[in-house]
């Protein structure tokens, strides 16, 4: 007989998980408490870096089990951790619901042709926020705002000076307490010209 897991996940220490539980319950399933699995991790962690989510995958789902979560972002951190998550789950042949997409199965056929859909628009989404991000730096460079880091001219100067009394680079670092590979990057830098 198949069993039934929930997992459910909230972000912060202020929040509980009692109101994805009711949720879910209030959808007719029925899970013993042994098998609600719950944590306070952030919804930016991977799915399977989650210590609670990671030991009820390798640890207490089987073969023919289901598992409901109360929203797909349950499952990841983007779209591409959930379809992981979900192929992952499918290897285990274990059934996966989300009761945001009522009465579906997402390791069904038509389960997999929506998340399909669902991963296309994200990674659509991804695009046009990489072509906004890109456009947004073109419009700052042609208003003439510098973009970047601006330079280290303290950290260059001491270096300068550091290796104008003759010291190595390793002992510069040491000396200036700073990494040898700053030293390096600023040994051979030429200063600007203050502008007053």
């Amino acid at each position: 007989m198949s069993r039934v897991f929930a997992y459910c996940r909230v972000s912060t220490t202020e929040q509980t998980t009692e109101n994805q539980l009711l949720a879910i319950r209030k959808s007719g399933v029925e899970i013993s408490k042994d098998r609600c699995v719950s944590e306070t991790v952030s919804g930016s962690t991977e799915a399977m870096k989650r210590s609670a989510f990671r030991l009820m995958v390798e640890h207490s789902l089987e073969r023919g089990d289901t598992l409901i979560v109360l929203k797909l972002d349950r499952l990841g951190r983007d779209a591409i951790d959930v379809q992981k998550t979900i192929d992952l789950l499918l290897e285990k042949g274990v059934s996966l619901r989300s009761l945001d997409l009522p009465n579906l199965n997402l390791t069904s056929a038509e389960g997999k042709l929506m998340l399909q859909v669902f991963s296309a628009f994200s990674e659509f989404e991804r695009n046009r926020i990489r072509e906004r991000t890109q456009e947004g730096l073109e419009r700052a460079k042609a208003s003439g705002i510098k973009l970047g880091r601006p330079p280290a001219v303290e950290t260059t100067k001491l270096v300068q000076a550091a290796k104008a009394e003759g010291f190595t680079q390793s002992k510069a670092a040491r000396l200036l307490g700073i990494s040898l590979a700053t030293v390096k990057r600023h040994w051979s830098a030429k200063l600007l010209p203050s502008i007053s």
